[in-house]
């Protein structure tokens, strides 16, 4: 114990207006934590002072980081508030890193009362990129709406903050440290953890390792090449796949966390992951993977640089979850996608005859349907996918169950994909982003195109785009009630609906720092295995141009095409 008690400090600070988290906390670019007057204090005390103070007192919360610039100054005044907020114990990881998924991991394993990550997922970072700070509540998942609008309530009327501005802490060395504070909430106590342990348990007890091992190191070695993009997934990826799994050192590229991503975007899609698509291409590998930044994301690529669309990769594990031994074990009680990913997943479910759910994009809804036993597995087209072992979706994990199937089928990723559509069909599915758009342009585009949609004489037109005709089924503003606590989520995305089964799908959002992006989602189901190998964009291509008409997006936005593709 430190011999002088650390003095607790109160500071006089004045609200700021736009603390709302969004939906997945809350991001902003990287100076405005860094230049606005106590802006990360003022975030910090509205999140601890939404705890209520008889369950703050003497509780553990788990801190970690993707590791991007401004995280560690971050870390210290987290350190610091918890201090002189009553928080008795806080468990960090090692260096300020932990990975979104092994954050909820260790939660939920000592039972802390909720976690702060410090991400953007996969925005850039570095003194020019964003920032973001996301809590996490008891169940390991990210912060319910009652729970993020008591911390914007509290954000908009704060007038002081506490904070230990003389507690030190070293990030670096591993075990614990206690210090003794002058205040009625002493003794306070940080341990440094090592970032991977507890999750990598976590995963022995989903796997068989064995299996997974035999893959990549047996007669038929499987070539494979994980690229980190220098997120938080490096050690993760070293640790797990080469020392644990024994797949070659030289397997795992990327993998050194910087803050600043080496400079790139670590967003883990065919446009900002080009290098990993390049050299999949060249056929040396049978297994391709990348993360963002925070380790949720994942994609997935086959030899010669096969993509596997998000969509379809929780459609395949979700139909191939006997080869995992955690499902084996725990069974399957049902799945669940956000409303704008394929309905792929719906096929798999009817084919199994299990509960399908769908949900607004955002993985706390999902959070509801775990926790209350009615979901097993569950994902978003945003290259997020993950079961009831957590609340977060997990990049890694998703690859180890890709791994585990091709070891228990022994065929290649193009193979079990093709074989796929085969017996259940393909669902064609892309997504155009227009990033960094005018908030303003946005929110009228999506006001005007509601009111076009959802007019009556809509219902029944016709669209004549080449030889295609399709007719309008159904349209509306996705509005979900939730089948456990009856809360009800409005304006979650415009959709169109086809006779044929096609759908367009048209969101605003919530993740950007800067602007507003718009999405577009467009959809086409077939079933005839002879049409399976055609390019998305000709099948998909008249689907967007009724999208790129009815909502006149370059026109209101000035642009001339959309930033990503996926």
């Amino acid at each position: 114990m430190d011999i002088t008690p650390i003095p607790v400090v109160t500071v006089q600070t004045s609200p700021y207006d736009d603390q709302r988290p969004g939906t997945s906390g809350l991001r902003r670019r990287t100076v405005i934590f860094e230049s606005k007057r106590n802006y990360l204090q003022n975030f910090i005390q509205s999140v601890l002072s939404s705890i209520d103070l008889r369950d703050r007192q003497g509780c553990t919360m788990v801190v970690g980081s993707d590791g991007r610039y401004f995280s560690r100054t971050a870390i210290e005044v987290i350190v610091q508030m918890a201090a002189a907020n009553g928080i008795g114990r806080l468990v960090i990881g090692h260096n300020g890193l932990l990975s979104t998924p092994a954050v909820s991991c260790i939660i939920r394993k000592i039972k802390a009362i909720g976690g702060i990550i410090l991400t953007a997922s996969h925005n850039p970072g570095g003194p020019g990129g964003d920032f973001g700070i996301k809590f996490n509540v008891a169940n390991g998942g990210p912060a319910p709406d009652v729970v993020t609008d008591k911390i914007h309530q509290i954000s908009r009327t704060l007038e002081e903050y506490a904070i230990c501005p003389d507690l030190r802490i070293d990030l670096s060395r591993l075990g614990r440290q206690d210090f003794d504070l002058e205040n009625k909430f002493k003794p306070f106590r940080v341990e440094i953890v090592d970032s991977v342990d507890v999750y990598l348990s976590m995963l022995r007890s989903i796997f068989d390792f064995s299996s997974i091992k035999g893959l990549l190191t047996g007669p038929e070695q499987l070539k494979i090449r994980i690229d980190a993009m220098n997120g938080v997934m490096g050690p993760y990826v070293r640790r797990i796949l080469c020392d644990e799994l024994g797949a070659p050192a030289n397997s795992a590229v990327n993998c050194v966390p910087l803050e600043d991503f080496g400079g790139q975007h670590p967003d883990p899609n065919l446009t900002y992951a080009s290098s990993l698509v390049e050299a999949m291409k060249g056929g040396e590998y049978g297994f391709g993977a990348a993360f963002d930044g925070d380790g949720d994301r994942y994609m997935i690529l086959g030899q010669n640089g096969f993509f596997v669309n998000p969509s379809d990769s929780l459609a395949v594990i979700a139909a191939n979850v006997s080869c995992i031994p955690y499902f084996k074990q725990m069974g399957v009680r049902g799945f669940a996608r956000s409303m704008p990913t394929s309905t792929a997943l719906d096929k798999v479910a009817k084919a199994m005859k299990v509960a399908i759910y769908e949900t607004p994009t955002g993985w706390k809804f999902f959070g509801n349907l775990m926790d209350s036993g009615r979901c097993s597995l569950c994902g978003e087209e945003s290259f997020g996918t993950g079961s009831d072992h957590i609340r977060e979706k997990d990049g890694l994990w998703a690859v180890l169950v890709w791994l585990s199937i091709m070891a228990a089928r022994k065929q290649g990723v193009e193979e079990i994909v093709r074989d796929h559509w085969a017996r259940l069909g393909r669902n064609y599915y892309c997504r155009f982003d227009y990033e960094g758009v005018d908030p303003r342009a946005a929110f009228f585009m999506m006001r005007d195109l509601e009111a076009v949609i959802t007019d009556k004489p809509f219902i029944g037109q016709q669209f004549a785009v080449g030889n295609h005709v399709y007719s309008v089924e159904k349209t509306e503003n996705y509005e979900y009630i939730d089948p456990v606590d009856g809360s009800v989520a409005k304006n979650q995305g415009l959709r169109i609906l086809f006779t044929d089964g096609s759908r367009i799908i048209f969101r605003l959002s919530g993740t950007g720092s800067t602007g507003a992006t718009i999405r577009i989602y467009a959809e086409s189901y077939e079933r005839d295995p002879e049409k399976h190998s055609k390019e998305n964009q000709a099948v998909l291509g008249p689907l967007i141009a009724i999208a790129l008409k009815i909502s006149e997006i370059h026109e209101r936005t000035g642009r001339k095409g959309p930033t990503v593709i996926t």
